[in-house]
């Protein structure tokens, strides 16, 4: 089957000039003999990627990863080396690329469509749709130069869904919208992924990466260092960045010598109830069972929460709780308690781990292994919910 992507030996260079021209007259009398300096953003890259796949770029930043993006989509040129593509190609790759400020939201949506190759009737077509999409009809006759950032985000990326690509090419853009937009984003991209499509993206979310792409990309410095199963990709670019003794775990990854084993974790309210969806202001029990067959001298269990984004929300461990636990032998449970969760509308990943005290030894780890969701609460605003008590005294 022919590549829907294929990236042969390609490089680009840049000239960096070291002369800062103060004129016009200057610039264009000076430019031949300008000092300037070869810079390479990418060197002899060779890239496959069969129709359907979902690839992730990862790395550093300057690492090349936008600058192959932008020879995929036809935006530059290599410098040598050669790219073939099959397909309609859509690509968000900046923000804002391809919008006229001085133009409304409207009319960037039908300039944007016909630089992705759509007619006007098309764009008709589709137009109600990439309002929708945008949630930006309030706004839609505005002009785009009175847009935030993460409205930008919203319309550009409705219109680079609704063409119809064989190819969609996404940068690191959808990291401005806000957390709903982008959940709808990763279902769009889920959708296509069904359809068969073949989708490129840039990202620093390596949790994204594990859990949407089936093929990884790691760039170092311009040159491609890995590419793979995304879980071993990751395991490569983290080991450049950290060394070996610094790899975390990925999720949903086991790891550790097992002398103390976690059994079974439970995720339960303040009575013990099992339960995999909450609300604010609700008590979270964590309930880890463990067995150590022969006895452990003084081991520390702890307990994370981590949110849609891979922030940490909660965490805490029985060392920092002030409850060491001696020598364990045989079975133990812990139950960690979180009274009056201050945690709004999401879906949250728990993390539990068993290791010495000075995190030198794991004994077992389950990395985002547990999850549960907090249900919205209309009544409320804001991004933390928890009790309130409100006093009315006279004066």
């Amino acid at each position: 089957m022919p590549s829907a992507i294929r990236v042969e030996g390609v490089s680009k260079s840049f000239r960096l000039y070291h002369e800062r021209a103060f004129s016009i007259k200057e610039r264009v009398v000076n430019r031949r003999r300008a000092r300037y300096e070869q810079f390479w953003a990418l060197r002899d890259v060779s890239v496959d990627i069969d129709p359907g796949q979902t690839a992730g770029l990862i790395g550093p930043n300057g690492s090349g990863k936008t600058t192959l993006l932008k020879m995929i989509g036809g935006i530059i040129r290599p410098t040598t080396g050669r790219i073939e593509t099959r397909g309609r190609i859509a690509s968000l790759l900046e923000l804002g690329a391809g919008f006229h400020p001085d133009l409304t939201g409207r009319q960037n949506v039908y300039l944007n469509a016909s630089i992705l190759g759509l007619s006007r009737r098309e764009t008709d077509r589709y137009f109600d749709a990439i309002v929708a999409f945008s949630e930006l009809e309030q706004f839609i006759d505005m002009q785009v130069r009175h847009y935030s950032s993460g409205m930008y985000i919203r319309l550009g990326f409705a219109v680079a869904v609704h063409v119809d690509p064989q190819i969609l090419i996404v940068d690191e853009v959808l990291s401005v919208g806000d957390e709903s937009f982008q959940r709808k984003c990763i279902d769009r991209i889920k959708a296509f992924q069904r359809e068969g499509r073949t989708i490129v993206f840039v990202t620093h979310a390596v949790d994204l990466l594990h859990q949407v792409c089936t093929r990884a990309f790691f760039l170092w410095q311009g040159r491609l260092e890995a590419e793979g199963l995304p879980a071993d990709v990751i395991r490569s670019f983290r080991q450049h960045l950290h060394g070996d003794a610094h790899i975390e775990a990925l999720p949903g990854e086991e790891r550790g010598d097992r002398r103390v084993r976690i059994l079974r974790v439970q995720l339960t309210d303040g009575e013990g109830r099992e339960r995999q969806s909450f609300q604010g202001g609700d008590d979270l029990q964590v309930v880890v069972d463990v067995e150590a067959p022969n006895p452990v001298d003084d081991p520390m269990v702890g307990v994370a929460i981590h949110d849609e984004r891979d922030q940490l929300i909660l965490g805490t461990n029985s060392d920092i709780e002030q409850m060491p636990l001696g020598t364990l032998h045989g079975k133990s449970r812990l139950r960690f308690l979180w009274k009056n969760i201050p945690l709004r509308d999401g879906r949250y990943a728990v993390t539990v781990g068993v290791t010495t005290r000075d995190h030198r030894t794991v004994y077992h780890w389950q990395e985002k292994m547990y999850a549960f969701r907090c249900e919205p609460d209309e009544r409320r605003a804001g991004s933390l919910a928890g009790p309130m008590a409100i006093t009315v005294e006279p004066l």
